[in-house]
């Protein structure tokens, strides 16, 4: 059985139970100790989804390694140990149930109902502070206090954000082909006879040549033709800009609150 002393040191670390051939069974959660000697008895240990169940474990034959808490049991006996309200207390018929489920023999030997006839009260400190439970947990957490107070609990609803990916934009560039017509001036040469009489002023000139004989004279012609160069210019630039657009959503849901009534107090004084 671990001594107090031991329970001491583990309460407020991050400890595990685990069984004695190593396998993890699950985080510590609450030690029980006897309220006549003041021992630690049993242990709490979360199992399940997020720590949502916990099993009740003796620790008469119980080690501590480092900050874990060793037991002769296998995982599947312990989390198939009886359910019992994890409300600060174990009567007698709650912990004679575990004691017959692990083998064990209550306090004083047998486990008869006078070996067992002492209450157990669970420690104030909860081993794991990080652990929450679940808000729809209806347990009493206060019971065992001495100012006479219940605590009274509710729901309130946290809304946030999150961004997420809707949809992708891309910009793409193909080619397409289009007839392009135009005019261009173009220029050519033609030949036009043109006679000149003769004069008195240019007699002089046309008897100055042989007298009979036989030429030819010949004129190049010249024009011009198109010519279609093409060149790539840029004429335009695209770009994708992201605007934030704010909308406003309505957000509807369900929260729950804990009421207190009290009895006894008169007529008509129902606290809420």
């Amino acid at each position: 059985m671990l001594a107090r002393e031991n329970i001491d040191r583990l309460m407020g670390l991050s400890g595990n139970v685990r069984t004695t051939e190593g396998d993890k069974v699950g985080s510590i959660g609450t030690f029980y100790t006897d309220d006549d000697t003041g021992e630690p008895t049993w242990v709490t240990v979360k199992t399940g989804l997020f720590g949502s169940s916990e099993s009740f474990i003796p620790l008469q034959e119980a080690t501590v390694d480092g900050d874990d808490v060793v037991v002769p049991f296998s995982k599947d006996h312990i989390k198939d140990a009886p359910r019992v309200a994890e409300d600060g207390h174990l009567d007698p018929g709650e912990e004679s149930r575990l004691y017959n489920h692990y083998g064990l023999e209550g306090r004083g030997g047998t486990m008869g109902t006078a070996d067992v006839d002492a209450n157990y009260h669970r420690d104030a400190a909860d081993v794991d502070a990080g652990y929450n439970r679940d808000a729809g947990d209806n347990r009493d957490t206060d019971r065992g206090r001495d100012d006479e107070a219940m605590t009274r609990s509710e729901e309130r609803l946290n809304v946030g954000t999150e961004k997420q990916a809707t949809g992708r934009a891309r910009l793409r560039k193909y080619i397409t082909t289009e007839n392009v017509t135009t005019t261009v001036p173009v220029q050519r040469e033609e030949v036009r006879l043109e006679r000149e009489p003769i004069t008195d002023a240019n007699a002089g000139d046309a008897m100055s040549g042989p007298e009979l004989t036989e030429s030819e004279h010949e004129v190049t012609l010249h024009e011009e033709r198109p010519v279609v160069d093409k060149e790539t210019v840029p004429v335009e630039r695209v770009r994708l800009e992201k605007d934030t657009v704010t909308d406003e959503v309505q957000v509807d849901e369900e929260v729950r609150k804990e009421r207190i009534e009290t009895e006894g107090t008169g007529p008509d004084q129902t606290r809420r």
